[in-house]
């Protein structure tokens, strides 16, 4: 039987008190929507729906893929109107599988769990927690049967004593939604259609209705205010941390990483204190990453050291090569196999041979240098003209010097040196001395300003 999954994204969040819908809520480096899109793909589905408010073509923007259906829920009604609005797209002959844009711990194994239950009737993704708050709770009957979901507003005592809850997840045929949901009344106190009533009217129809209890209890965790998004992150932290270091990486301090993409490590790498790695990192063998650094986009070969408190973005670096501290890496720059960029050093759109060396307080963007050059302390490439960036073409073998400033468009061939202090404009050919700064002069008998009358 096909199977069919949506997420309902029509709510804003009003709790989270944020001009950005609860769909794109950051969570781990991306907007929740995705998290919950990468679990409901894994169950394979023959088409993804989507449900969101009107106007809300920003969620649109952030998912993309096949077999993706959008449907709009023309007014916030409740979760039940939101299905009824997507029925229309939905093949008769499939299960329908219900999940929300903030369940993003959802596992892949607790869906297909509840679609394989729902042939026959509905499931019900369910989850025993220590605090049930204002979630849902379910009531069984004596023989352990599921007799209705009742959720925490109208619930009485007794009820809220209840610690098994609905996750907000569920499962049936389309046809039996399709021919039950327009019967479910709407609740005098909000207005809106509970999707949860279903379980009432599939049991009056005489179908079964399944729990299917979460293995994890932190399934259930929601995303609806922002104590709730860091509790969830801090999960997210932690559960990350132990994939790495059962990979083999060591790790100062897990609960002092935080991993917002996708982590690829080689053997004997460590990550001290405080690191933050963002979208995809790559790691060679026995990489090192210092305290305080955060790395975005970033491909690392086997040996390379980043020092502490360097921030690197967009750029892939050699073996053995070492970073910082506090330099500053930016998009679209390569660096080579034993390079040194160093403390105050700042890269972009740079490409660096090996054996390249800028050991402090220099700026290299929009230029290339070959292997084996020096770039001294204080050097810059002046790339910008106030319109239009230009390149620095620095050969092999290159000693720049301190305080040496590079006027683009510029080239320096092999072996040549620059002078400290000095502002180059012109071409510097293979092997000659670039002298250009203002000559010393020294004045014998001259009186200070303050010895003057």
């Amino acid at each position: 039987m096909k199977r069919e999954v949506v997420i309902l994204a029509a709510g804003h969040g009003s709790r989270l008190h944020s001009r950005t819908s609860k769909a794109l809520q950051s969570l781990a480096g991306r907007p929740l929507i995705q998290h919950v899109e990468a679990v409901a793909r894994a169950v394979e589905p023959d088409r993804l729906h989507v449900v969101i408010a009107p106007g809300a073509e920003d969620v649109r923007g952030a998912l993309s893929g096949q077999n993706l259906s959008w449907t709009i829920q023309p007014r916030p009604l409740g979760t039940g109107h939101a299905v009824r609005c997507l029925l229309p797209r939905v093949d008769s002959n499939a299960i329908l599988l219900v999940t929300c844009v903030d369940m993003p711990l959802v596992r892949p194994a607790s869906l297909n769990r509840c679609l394989e239950q729902a042939a026959d009737g509905l499931s019900v993704l369910t989850a025993e927690v220590e605090n049930p708050g204002s979630l849902g709770r379910i009531v069984r009957g004596e023989s352990g049967e599921v007799l209705e979901i009742v959720e925490a507003r109208d619930a009485n005592d007794d009820q809220l004593g209840i610690r098994e809850v609905n996750t907000g997840v569920m499962a049936a045929p389309a046809s039996v939604m399709a021919r039950l949901l327009p019967k479910l009344p709407s609740h005098d106190s909000t207005g809106e259609i509970y999707l949860t009533d279903l379980v009432a009217s599939v049991r009056q129809e005489g179908l079964t209705v399944s729990a299917v209890r979460c293995e994890h209890s932190d399934e259930a965790m929601g995303a609806n205010t922002r104590a709730e998004i860091a509790a969830l992150e801090r999960l997210l932290r932690e559960q990350r941390s132990r994939e790495l270091m059962a990979a083999g990486v060591a790790i100062a301090d897990p609960s002092r990483l935080d991993v917002r993409g996708s982590v690829k490590a080689g053997a004997d790498c460590w990550i001290d204190v405080n690191v933050v790695l963002e979208a995809r990192v790559e790691m060679g063998h026995g990489v090192t990453l210092g305290p305080g650094c955060v790395l975005r986009d970033v491909s690392m070969e086997s040996g390379v050291v980043v020092h502490p408190y360097s921030v690197i973005e967009g750029a892939s670096i050699g073996e053995s090569t070492e970073i910082g501290p506090f330099a500053r890496i930016r998009p679209s720059t390569e660096i080579g196999r034993d390079s040194r960029v160093g403390n105050f050093v700042e890269l972009k759109n740079a490409r660096l041979g090996s054996g390249v060396k800028a050991g402090h307080l220099a700026y290299v963007g929009d230029a290339t240098a070959g292997a084996g050059s020096n770039i001294g302390a204080g050097a810059v490439t002046c790339n910008y003209d106030g319109k239009r960036k230009h390149q620095t073409r620095i050969g092999k073998r290159v000693f720049v010097g301190t305080n040496a400033t590079l006027v683009a468009p510029l080239s320096i061939d092999d072996d040549a040196f620059v002078a400290a202090g000095s502002t180059i404009t012109k071409p510097v050919r293979a092997s000659e001395l670039a002298v250009a700064r203002s000559r010393q002069k020294a004045y014998q008998g001259w009186t200070p300003p303050k010895d003057r009358d």
